[in-house]
């Protein structure tokens, strides 16, 4: 009997019997593949090809239909459609055949523009979905690929916070299980097995196997990819229920509301309606630009009144083409193409930062973030960790020194010394402040200069087992004699242990799993035959696993020793483990742990902390009833860590990133906040923090109150209320040993403040705070996929300063949507001002002549406009993007300064043209304006003619040079870049900066000329005719209109307005007005020397050494 799911083309494996009734060497076999190698390379592709990929039908597809339609349905078109019908309607073929054709270019442009845009958006996001750990081509470790290439036949290995990928069959599981409400609605998760299951069995019963979308709550596993895409339980599901959630009071029902179809069938037609429009789906300034559009378009149609009103409602022939100018010149036809290719090139421009936009809206708020909630490990150090110290009670202290390599356990030696009593530690301390005082004087003189050797004597305590030898002097490999009490520490170590340390010939030595394992993994492999491989190749062997929780902060696991004892070994958070154990291993005896004990263990553990060491606590319990297997997985957690014996510490270290001091200087100067919110002890992470500058080496010049809430643990933040929380003077910079509750309370505690909160995340339980934080970030690398599908954006580096550089993207992004923004509203406004105005302008009959004949301003705002916006949307960020707070997320893109801008220049602009007008008409040709000069051309109209080419040519260059102008929305245009000092005259480079926006420039004001004399189409088309003396007025306007564009922009400087109050200077030292920066020399890599400085909390006068620009 043949098994498999046929369901239209697709074509799923075939199996002699359904996978859960095989036993998984069967189910290896029959799909061709070793568990232990996993596919290769060809054997994938060929699967590929034969099964498809591993998707849901329809899932993220993008539809050529509703783009053409979404195209079609916006106030631009309807504007144009209208002035279309009228052209008709008053039989001017030619005019009406011009707006037809501008319509489906228009139309045709807009389309291919967005369905690339978003063909590059859902490739993006797409980087972002759910990842599979596979194991290919005998690889000796796993690799971490996108959820679409899996096949039939992957090896798939699944981690707590997992969404699984496809239908898998089970070979190996450890205290493993699933979530798995969404297929079968149980809301408890199943505990999984591996053995074969007889006869037909529901997909709940199915316990050999996990399914694709559940999610692994606890444990992990291993297993074979027997379906995927549409072929699995969650296919089957899609392919039965392609069901969207409703909104709220939409029901039609009567018999629940006797106003329900009234009710139900107005917001229906409105959710239609708007959905049609734009106006209730997409990102806010999407929504926002779609009421723009639809206001104007209001407006258009109140405009087209006025000029009927004007012309007392007699709508001839030339008062209806006086009405279609009117209502094309308010629209600006290109508006939301030049949004929606902005932000997929903003979208292309992050992911080359490694910041994945999983939801535009992220685009819009990361410019306005003004706090940065971190996690330390990983994010603002390199997660690279090594296992520097292990402290082991009546044995002393092992040191790892010399170690180059996170890696190698042959890189570097170990030493033994006395644990440093409290006599000893004022020792210490000196020794340390001696570094730091000599890390502020390198930092200070830029330079790198070998350790003074009064300092790098450090008290070492007593020798190691030969006082003679000097620690130098030690080869690479070099390690202690193993006593009793190191290893029992040792087994522990190893066995409580999920990662893996191997040599390869070709590559050396490599390691796969969490840093942390990695960590305590190589420290025991530096001693033969303690690694974990090496230990149950000699008997030891795994009965259960209690993974790693961060509610709990802790790991332990069951093992049966060789001589058929069992032992459970644990590890975790010091003060986590000590609050478990009833006794302590001192000297190799077992005694009763006591209040004395547990000081000492407190003190070590906070001197190996204060030296930056990640401390975990390492223990054990003999089990004095040995169990089963089966019984093992059933038995609770909280029956196995308790009355443990500890066996000593070990400080991890883990260096910062290179590049995150910097990167939290760059937030100080942008007037943002960076708060680290680590499971690590306080003194780890306070060491840390002061490493890369996120609070200061010194508080003494700092109020009280301020210093002590520089830094809390979990505990104090979660004791006070929320009214205490904001009566602190500011919130903590560095909240330690601090759980996922804790995040929550953070961001609400911000929020409260006023404040908008990224936060950073990568476990499962950090879902509800990157789904509360205004802009959630998932790590990408060590984030489970419950964090990513949470998260509005995905870090594919886990680095600190790929956020810094998603914030700079993001503030550059909103920058360039004011400014092209500005640069297509000034148009329209020119242009309505001109036209306006232009009703005064009657000829002998009475009727308004216009300055513009409609093809004119349809040929300005869809040929002259729209290139040059796109440049703007392509701007580098300013010099100044970094160095000014975040702008109000509440108030968007249209603020106060946009509007008043919007309206001055306008006014130039309109002014200068309807000047123009005026000159030529009344100052050369006596007021002629000739008859019925609006449809056609005659000698008599040759006047109106020129006059509206000369104001062609002049609002075209006016149009072209604000958008030179609008590089910068307060700068002059003659020093963009106040800060660089290489150019006495930077302008020509500064606009050969943004080379598409220079063309766009250009091109337009060369093709002005050939416009204003070929035939046909001048007096045909677009009503004007050639000039002689009139372009020297044309010419004139753009001096006059760049000259009042920099004395507005000079008035803004100086006065701060739309500044709040403060003029536009030049800060030679940014950091002395912000309120973090506290920068001292890191002791470990950084990539600069910056000269320290502490700042105090409070805003801090400016300096004397402000220059006015």
């Amino acid at each position: 009997m043949v098994f498999g799911k046929k369901k239209s083309s697709i074509v799923a494996p075939t199996f002699s019997a359904p996978p859960y009734q095989l036993t998984f060497q069967q189910v290896a076999e029959e799909l061709n593949v070793d568990i232990d190698k996993g596919l290769s390379d060809q054997q994938v592709d060929a699967n590929l090809a034969k099964y498809g990929e591993n998707k849901l039908e329809g899932d993220g597809a993008i539809s050529p239909w509703k783009i053409l339609i979404k195209q079609a349905a916006n106030a631009m078109i309807l504007v144009l459609v209208f002035a279309m019908a009228l052209s008709y309607g008053t039989s001017d073929y030619v005019e009406g055949g011009v707006i037809t054709a501008v319509i489906v270019l228009n139309i045709v442009i807009g389309f291919w523009q967005e369905f690339n845009a978003e063909k590059t958006v859902d490739s993006l996001r797409s980087l972002s979905s759910p990842s599979a750990l596979v194991l290919r081509n005998g690889a000796p470790g796993t690799t971490t690929i996108p959820s679409g290439p899996v096949v039939p036949g992957d090896i798939v290995e699944l981690r707590v916070g997992d969404i699984v990928p496809a239908d898998v069959r089970l070979f190996e599981a450890y205290n493993f299980a699933a979530l798995e409400a969404i297929l079968t609605g149980e809301p408890i998760p199943v505990i999984k097995e591996i053995e074969p299951i007889q006869g037909e069995q529901g997909v709940g019963d199915r316990i050999n196997m996990a399914f694709s979308g559940t999610e692994v709550t606890k444990g992990r596993a291993r297993g074979i990819v027997v379906t995927t895409g549409m072929s699995t339980e969650m296919g089957a599901i899609a392919a039965a229920m392609q069901s969207k959630s409703k909104k709220p009071n939409r029901s039609v029902d009567p018999k629940k509301n006797k106003f329900n179809p009234i009710r139900g069938s107005a917001l229906r037609t409105w959710d239609a309606i708007g959905k049609f429009l734009g106006l209730t789906e997409g990102t806010p300034l999407q929504r926002k630009l779609a009421k723009l559009a639809y206001t104007l378009f209001g407006c258009a149609i109140l405009l087209a009144i006025i000029v009927f009103a004007v012309n007392k409602f007699n709508v001839t022939h030339e008062v209806t083409i006086y009405a279609i100018a009117l209502g094309i010149a308010i629209i600006p036809e290109s508006l939301i193409a030049v949004l929606t290719i902005t932000m997929a090139v903003g979208m292309r421009l992050m992911a080359k930062s490694n910041v994945i936009v999983r939801k535009l809206d992220a685009l819009e708020a990361l410019g306005g973030v003004s706090n940065i909630c971190s996690d330390k490990t990983g994010t603002l150090t390199q997660g690279k960790m090594v296992a520097r110290k292990a402290w082991i009670p009546g044995v002393g202290i092992y040191s790892v020194e010399r170690s180059q390599s996170a890696n190698n356990p042959k890189s570097g030696f170990i030493v033994l010394g006395a644990a440093p009593t409290a006599e000893k530690d004022a020792e210490e301390k000196a020794y340390q402040q001696k570094r730091e005082d000599r890390d502020q004087q390198r930092s200070a003189l830029a330079l790198k200069f070998a350790d003074d050797p009064k300092i790098t004597d450090r008290p070492q305590g007593d020798a190691e087992k030969d006082p003679g030898l000097d620690v130098q002097d030690h080869p690479d490999g070099h390690v202690p004699d193993v006593t009793p009490e190191l290893e029992t520490f040792l087994h522990s170590a190893a066995l409580c242990n999920l990662a893996t340390v191997r040599y390869d010939e070709k590559d050396g030595w490599q390691a796969s799993g969490d840093p942390t394992e990695i960590a305590l993994q190589v420290f025991a492999n530096r001693f033969d035959g303690y690694g974990k491989k090496n230990l149950m190749a000699n008997g030891w062997k795994e009965l259960a696993e209690y993974g790693f929780d961060s509610n709990v902060k802790r790991m332990s696991v069951a093992f049966g020793t060789p001589e058929g004892k069992q032992v459970i070994f644990t590890k975790g958070a010091v003060e986590r483990i000590v609050d478990l154990c009833t006794s302590i291993n001192v000297s190799g005896t077992s005694t009763a742990i006591t209040e004395e004990h547990k000081e000492e263990v407190i003190r070590q553990m906070t001197l190996l902390a204060d030296q930056g060491l990640r401390v975990l606590a390492i223990a054990r319990r003999d089990v004095k009833n040995p169990r089963s297997h089966a019984e093992w997985s059933e038995y609770e957690r909280e029956k196995v860590e308790c009355d443990l014996t500890l066996l000593g510490l070990a400080g991890l270290y883990d260096p910062p990133r290179l590049e995150s001091k910097e990167a939290v200087q760059n937030c100080t100067t942008a007037g943002i906040q960076v708060h680290m919110l680590t499971g690590d002890h306080p003194g780890t992470a306070r060491a840390i923090a002061r490493e890369i500058g996120i609070i200061p080496k010194d508080t003494s010049s700092l109020p009280a109150d301020v210093a002590k809430a520089l830094t809390m643990t979990a505990a104090e933040f979660d004791a006070l209320t929320d009214d205490q929380i904001d009566d602190l003077p500011n919130l903590p910079f560095v909240i330690a040993r601090c759980a996922p509750s804790t995040k929550v309370r953070m961001i609400e505690a911000l929020n409260r403040r006023g404040r908008y909160v990224a936060m950073t995340g990568d476990g499962v339980n950090d879902a509800p705070s990157l789904k509360r934080a205004d802009v959630g970030i998932a790590m990408g690398q060590g984030g489970s996929d419950v964090a990513k599908s949470a998260a509005d954006l995905v870090l594919t580096d886990d680095n600190f300063a790929s956020i810094v550089k998603a914030v700079r993207e993001g503030r550059r992004m909103f920058d360039n949507i004011q400014k092209f923004v500005l640069h297509l509203l000034v148009s329209n406004v020119g242009e309505v001002i001109l036209l306006v105005i232009g009703l005064a302008f009657q000829d002998r009959n009475k009727t308004s002549v216009f300055p513009l004949a409609p093809l004119q301003v349809l040929w300005i705002n869809m040929l002259t406009s729209s290139f040059p916006a796109f440049g703007l949307g392509k701007e580098r960020p300013s010099s100044e993007i970094m160095r000014r707070p975040p702008h109000n997320i509440k108030v968007g893109v249209f603020t106060w300064q946009i509007v008043a801008d919007m309206l001055v220049y306008g006014i130039i602009m309109g002014g200068c043209c309807l000047a123009t007008f005026c000159i030529v008409i009344y100052g050369a040709n006596d007021g002629q304006l000739g008859v019925d000069c609006n449809s056609k051309y005659s000698d008599i109209c040759e006047p109106v003619f020129r006059a509206r080419a000369a104001v062609f040519a002049q609002l075209t260059w006016l149009i072209l040079i604000s958008a030179w102008e609008f590089k910068s929305i307060r700068r002059s245009l003659f020093r963009l870049d106040p800060y660089q000092t290489e150019h006495k005259f930077p302008l020509f480079r500064d606009l050969w900066d943004n080379k598409f926006l220079f063309w766009a420039v250009i091109i337009p004001a060369l093709v002005v000329f050939p416009a204003v004399y070929i035939p046909g189409l001048n007096k045909t088309v677009l009503r004007h005719a050639p000039i002689t003396w009139e372009w020297a007025l044309a010419f004139a306007g753009v001096p006059v209109f760049i000259m009042g564009v920099e004395i507005w922009k000079f008035i803004k400087r100086s006065t701060g307005w739309f500044n709040k109050g403060e003029s536009d200077r030049v800060k030679r030292d940014a950091s002395l007005s912000l309120k973090q920066g506290f920068f001292t020399m890191a002791r470990s890599m950084t990539r600069t020397s910056i000269g320290s400085r502490t700042t105090t909390m409070e805003k801090r006068p400016t300096t004397n050494g402000d220059d006015q620009v």
